[in-house]
């Protein structure tokens, strides 16, 4: 059975070592691939007519995969933003399992508060949404207004570069590209240095490389991690509804074996 993760870019993704390094441990008839996919309109379009059994959806293509998706499941609804598609009968079942890795992932911070998320694209509004559902006190910081009614409409205080007001928060998160593929920070420098000393810890969504928030983070005296939890635990409720099965310890540490391959 094919499965596959479609984004803008894609080719840095280690969706499919960990994935597959799953199938195999289940003996599990998968092959796990990536498509990369310009135009996110076309991604139902090429789900269906490749026959793929199941994928997940990274930039920038979330939201537009939730439009396009014909059913929707569980919080997803409520962020307006999908990383994972099951076919079902030649019908889309899409589901988000960023919230719940996240909050996986960040379990072994200390007790989460407040949070400053940077970003508002789809994975900033799953990890919002969850804050939300946890009862932490959120914050989001934007380059530009566009996108920020979404998480007013949370109850989340909003600010962009050119208004924006520090406060003190016990998590940081960087859920932009910005450092991706490239030496970008996700904001200015000094608001960045402002924020860095009034927080405690900091998470990068970008995995597998020292970016230069995580960089500040560190020089900061911050408490700090990527976001290989993060790929590593959504990708496993991922790999629950590929594969019908739950997850034991041992397979999910087959699939953190295969993550950590280069």
């Amino acid at each position: 059975m094919k499965y596959t993760i479609y984004g803008n870019p894609v080719e840095h993704s280690k969706s499919p070592q960990m994935h597959n390094a799953g199938f195999k441990y289940l003996n599990f008839d998968g092959n796990y691939t990536k498509t990369y996919l310009e135009d996110g309109n076309t991604i139902k379009q090429d789900f269906i007519e490749n026959n793929i059994q199941g994928a997940n959806i990274t930039v920038p293509h979330k939201e537009i995969a939730f439009k396009k998706a014909d059913k929707t499941i569980g919080l997803a609804n409520k962020i307006g933003a999908v990383n994972t598609y099951i076919n079902k009968d030649g019908k889309i079942l899409a589901y988000n399992t960023d919230a719940p890795g996240f909050m996986k992932a960040i379990e072994n911070f200390k007790e989460i508060k407040t949070a400053l998320i940077i970003g508002a694209g789809g994975t900033a509004k799953a990890i919002a949404v969850a804050f939300q559902e946890a009862k932490i006190k959120t914050t989001v910081l934007n380059r530009s207004v566009n996108k920020l009614e979404f998480f007013k409409n949370l109850n989340c205080t909003t600010y962009i570069w050119d208004t924006f007001i520090c406060g003190e928060y016990d998590l940081v998160v960087n859920s932009t590209s910005a450092g991706l593929k490239d030496d970008n920070c996700p904001a200015p420098k000094e608001i960045l240095k402002n924020i860095l000393n009034n927080s405690t810890f900091a998470i990068d969504c970008i995995y597998g490389k020292m970016t230069p928030f995580l960089k500040l983070a560190k020089d900061k005296g911050l408490k700090y991690k990527d976001g290989e939890d993060m790929l590593l635990y959504q990708g496993v409720i991922a790999f629950e509804l590929f594969t019908g099965k739950k997850a034991d310890k041992q397979t999910v540490e087959a699939m953190r074996k295969g993550l950590k391959e280069s």
